[in-house]
């Protein structure tokens, strides 16, 4: 998961940031703000990488319907849409991306960023555009037009408070504040209904120039006027080492509240007291990592049995706990084939990347978990006979293209 990489400098010696104490902290959670939920609580998703492979493709999706799972969240880059400057945007795999989807009866969410080459612009100043805002928002306006109706949420962006995924730079959350306002305005026009799901961010304690802390960030946020362009918070919830019912106050953090699962509840209670607690948060990254082959993750892995047991755990948690301020959840993940033990996102994934997949036990154990959407509340499933109730895919020839 790419917030890692910071993540290690705060265990490695660098400094924290300085935050309020736990009885500084506001604690409303304010579960009744909530009235009209953008996702139906819990939805239930996973990120994929179905972009390049139609084989691959089909195998990832319909791995998805066999875990129950609802909705599928896959990277829409603009700069392999529209690689060239003034060229037409090449939404084939696009299409065929998008279509698949919706002949599963799965719903999709699109993480849009990685701007091409030629939309980089040079920043003198904090808040300075980084990317040329009108051929961004000339895109996700014709994302969501093309879409409309086809995809449930537009993530926009991923992890800007990481210099790592801001072009590099200082984290600047006016300079994001902008990027947002530009996508979800495009996307608004072309789509009024469509939700506008802002950029997870990355829990740290790390405060320097290749990181800020999520809360901090958050605040800084809201006081650029972020609140009016996006209709669902976006957050970042990996477990480290800790079982996801740990307080975040647990003294074996040490105070580092970020380290925890529930963390989650710390984002909530700044958006309640911002004002912002009728908006829906989505979990829009959640897992526990395998890693005993790389130094810098070592400290944070688990066996395979504790990923699939914390993982059943958090949506428990969120089921009894969090509805209806979250909606969506989405594990990490259903793997890249080209992923090899040196790439840390391996081992997050429920299987063994690669051309002939091999499921862990995180993947059987959320299959078969209990499940609860809405008012609806889905019994375990017993292993021996999963699948049982699986309703078949709709014959290809009902979808029609874009």
């Amino acid at each position: 998961m790419p917030l890692l990489l910071l993540l290690i400098l705060s265990a490695c010696g660098a400094s924290p940031a300085a935050t309020p104490s736990a009885t500084q902290r506001p604690v409303a959670l304010a579960p009744e703000q909530i009235k009209i939920p953008a996702f139906e609580p819990l939805s239930y998703g996973i990120q994929t990488f179905v972009w390049w492979n139609p084989t691959l493709r089909g195998l990832d999706l319909e791995h998805v319907r066999l875990m129950d799972f609802d909705t599928v969240k896959q990277i829409f880059d603009w700069a392999m849409i529209q690689p060239l400057n003034g060229s037409s945007s090449d939404w084939s795999r696009a299409d065929e991306v998008v279509n698949e989807v919706t002949r599963r009866n799965l719903k999709l969410v699109a993480r849009v960023d990685h701007a091409p080459d030629w939309a980089r612009r040079s920043a003198t100043r904090a808040g300075d555009p980084l990317i040329d805002l009108e051929a961004w928002g000339r895109f996700c306006g014709e994302l969501a037009g093309r879409y409309k109706g086809k995809i449930a949420g537009y993530q926009i962006w991923n992890e800007p408070n990481l210099a790592r995924e801001w072009f590099g730079l200082v984290p600047d959350a006016a300079g994001y504040a902008q990027l947002l306002k530009a996508c979800y305005t495009a996307i608004k026009t072309a789509d009024p209904n469509a939700v506008v799901i802002s950029a997870g961010l990355a829990p740290t304690g790390t405060t320097s120039a290749e990181a800020v802390p999520d809360e901090v960030y958050l605040l800084r946020l809201y006081s650029a006027g972020f609140a009016a362009y996006h209709d669902v918070l976006g957050v970042h919830a990996p477990g480290y080492k800790s079982a996801p019912q740990t307080d975040p106050a647990d003294p074996a953090l040490d105070g580092q509240r970020w380290q925890s699962f529930r963390h989650v509840e710390d984002v909530r209670a700044i958006q309640v007291a911002q004002g912002d607690g009728a908006k829906q948060i989505a979990i829009l990254e959640m897992g526990w990592t395998l890693d005993q082959i790389n130094d810098a993750y070592k400290w944070i892995a688990v066996t395979e049995a504790q990923q699939a047991a914390y993982l059943v755990g958090a949506y428990q948690y969120a089921a009894a706990h969090w509805r209806p301020w979250v909606g969506l959840m989405v594990t990490i993940y259903l793997p890249d084939p080209a992923w090899t033990e040196a790439d840390e996102q391996y081992w997050w994934s429920i299987a063994t990347p690669g051309y002939n997949p091999t499921m862990r036990p995180a993947f059987f154990a959320l299959s078969n978990m209990a499940k609860v959407r809405g008012n609806r509340a889905l019994p375990a499933r017993d292993p021996g006979k999963a699948g049982s109730d699986f309703t078949p895919m709709p014959s290809l020839s009902t979808q029609a293209a874009p």
